[in-house]
């Protein structure tokens, strides 16, 4: 086959992906073939345009290291991960919400002790976070592992400022008690904006928005027979609430940081400062997999 036309060219190249042998990676291959084509088709780019929108991609890949994904940062931004999670994750009865990763996260977050303080020394007003872990019904889940992670007083995430702070801080890996229940200080988040000296900052400035995601503090929570969770607590009445710009806030997700003065935390400890609290307790869903593989 050869002369292909804006009409034709496209059965010519899912004809030619016909013999792809695994199933899904056949249908993925299709899709993606029909949707672009169909794209292209609509938009009708110049020659100029769609050079751009390659250097645009290049540009997004180099920006990508061992501490910034500017990919993970793009389909953020464009709420494909928001769509992903949705399509994954449906809301059930005494399961928390998920929401996005985003692109801070760290395999090698440190392991501390409950009640321990993860500010490591960074400036801002004390807070301590408690809660627990269970399963749908209601049941302590034991020994959860509980990574956690925030940015700092001025919306900034450790691995942003390594050189200046040296060490990693505001993160940490937990696991809760045989009550399914856990505690940590730090200090209160504040709303930021993402990274947006890139191309992914360039796209939001043509498109007329802003950078900035609402304060939160990010949980992923896993246990034997349990689907991971992913997700974020979210500080009530932050402005950025209804543009977060990756899409990622739900009402459930949504607590109070409450203010208390200096006296008794909720740990027995004295605070001699004013500080926040927020409390929250998380629901997992059993792994169907897990349970048919037992």
């Amino acid at each position: 086959m050869r002369n292909f036309s804006e009409t034709t060219i496209t059965d010519a190249v899912l004809e030619r992906i016909q013999d792809t042998g695994n199933p899904r990676i056949k249908q993925i291959n299709e899709a993606l073939v029909r949707h672009l084509h169909a794209f292209v088709r609509e938009v009708r780019p110049t020659q100029k345009e769609w050079e751009q929108g390659i250097d645009f991609l290049t540009r997004t890949g180099h920006m990508c290291n061992d501490k910034r994904q500017e990919f993970i940062l793009l389909s953020d931004t464009l709420g494909a991960s928001m769509l992903v999670d949705v399509i994954n994750h449906g809301a059930q009865k005494g399961v928390t919400e998920t929401t996005v990763l985003g692109p801070f996260f760290v395999e090698a977050a440190p392991d501390k002790a409950l009640g321990d303080d993860i500010s490591g020394g960074m400036v801002g007003d004390p807070m301590i976070v408690t809660g627990s872990v269970s399963s749908p019904d209601g049941k302590p889940i034991a020994n959860a592992t509980i990574d956690v992670w925030h940015s700092d007083d001025d919306g900034y995430y450790d691995v942003q400022q390594l050189d200046k702070i040296g060490d990693l801080a505001m993160r940490a890996r937990f696991h809760a008690d045989q009550n399914g229940q856990f505690r940590f200080w730090s200090i209160k988040p504040a709303a930021y904006p993402v990274p947006h000296d890139g191309p992914t900052g360039e796209m939001l400035e043509a498109q007329g928005r802003h950078p900035w995601r609402p304060a939160h503090v990010h949980f992923m929570i896993s246990a034997p027979g349990y689907e991971q969770l992913v997700t974020h607590v979210f500080v009530a009445g932050d402005k950025y609430l209804d543009s977060d710009v990756v899409f990622g806030v739900k009402d459930s997700l949504i607590r109070e940081f409450v203010r208390h003065e200096p006296g008794q935390a909720p740990d027995g400890r004295t605070q001699n400062t004013p500080y926040y609290h927020l409390n929250y307790d998380f629901g997992l869903k059993p792994d169907k997999a897990a349970s048919r593989a037992a």
